[in-house]
């Protein structure tokens, strides 16, 4: 299974949350094919800014989880751009984008989100 992780996904797995199912997690140490969006890496720096996250090496802890990398392109923006206003935020909507692009399963507990037509995986 291809999958897309939401940053809260990504941000739960780092920290070994047990926010996150078990079974997702297990999912996620073997799965070869989960997906980091630049978007995620995007929203996580904005927010370390704002001083909302730590630690300072959040991003590259991210890029070193062994995720593969998936980066924004013309294509994705326009997709997310026509989206239907379902999801005010810009990152979501720009992984909701590429989940549907690249034929993806979007990880993630976010309820807006799976108001949309994107395979879903929910935690």
């Amino acid at each position: 299974m291809r999958l897309l992780l939401d940053t809260h996904v990504v941000l739960w797995w780092l920290a070994d949350d047990p926010t996150l199912h078990v079974d997702i997690k297990d999912i996620l140490d073997v799965e070869p094919d989960a997906y980091v969006s630049a978007a995620t890496l995007w929203e996580v720096s904005v927010k370390q800014a704002l001083g909302k996250l730590e630690p300072a090496d959040l991003p590259d802890r991210i890029r070193a989880a062994g995720f593969r990398e998936l980066p924004m392109t013309s294509t994705h923006a326009l997709a997310a751009g026509r989206l239907p206003p379902i999801h005010r935020d810009p990152f979501d909507r720009m992984l909701v984008a590429q989940a549907q692009c690249e034929d993806l399963t979007l990880v993630t507990r976010d309820e807006y989100i799976q108001k949309y037509d994107v395979p879903l995986l929910s935690v």
